[in-house]
């Protein structure tokens, strides 16, 4: 099955191919390939890393695998979204995403967000969960923007849970 980049008003998600993640895990850029500032970070080689574990556990994800985020006026790739893998026992999925910082503040993440639900929706899952360090303030606004609302704090984590 092919997965097929999807579009906003100002973004492209592209669907992470495994030569990709290994490429993002080894910060070399492929031919043709505009990365961002920055790109990738810590946190997309820690994503495309958990992507290829699970490919190489379960096979291809589908849909709940990582996108790269591009801005769609340059193509330039300047972060990543994502499922942190298939939906959960209760058809749960877990969501995560991260931006460069020169494009941070523009609301990129949370239309990258809104379009990674309406992706999960349309697969059928019954819910996307996500969480942030409370001290990111920053991702709380992201999560609760794209429609996702706080339903628990601890002493570390606020945790954002939308239902369909």
């Amino acid at each position: 099955m092919k997965i097929e980049t999807v579009a906003t008003a100002r973004l492209l998600l592209c669907p992470l191919t495994v030569a990709q993640a290994e490429r993002i895990v080894a910060r070399e850029r492929g031919t043709g390939e505009l990365w961002g500032e920055g790109y990738p970070g810590d946190g997309d080689v820690r994503a495309a890393t958990g992507f290829l574990r699970g490919v190489a556990e379960r096979g291809d994800p589908g849909v709940f695998r990582g996108y790269g985020i591009s801005l769609a006026e340059s193509g330039v790739t300047v972060g990543g979204i994502g499922f942190h893998g298939p939906p959960d026992e209760l058809g749960v999925v877990t969501v995560g995403y991260g931006l460069v910082p020169s494009v941070r503040g523009k609301g990129y993440a949370s239309e990258a967000l809104r379009a990674l639900l309406e992706i999960a929706r349309r697969a059928g899952v019954s819910g996307v969960k996500g969480d942030a360090d409370l001290d990111n303030p920053a991702s709380h606004r992201v999560m609760e923007a794209a429609g996702m609302p706080c339903v628990a704090e601890d002493d570390r984590l606020r945790h954002f849970y939308l239902g369909f």
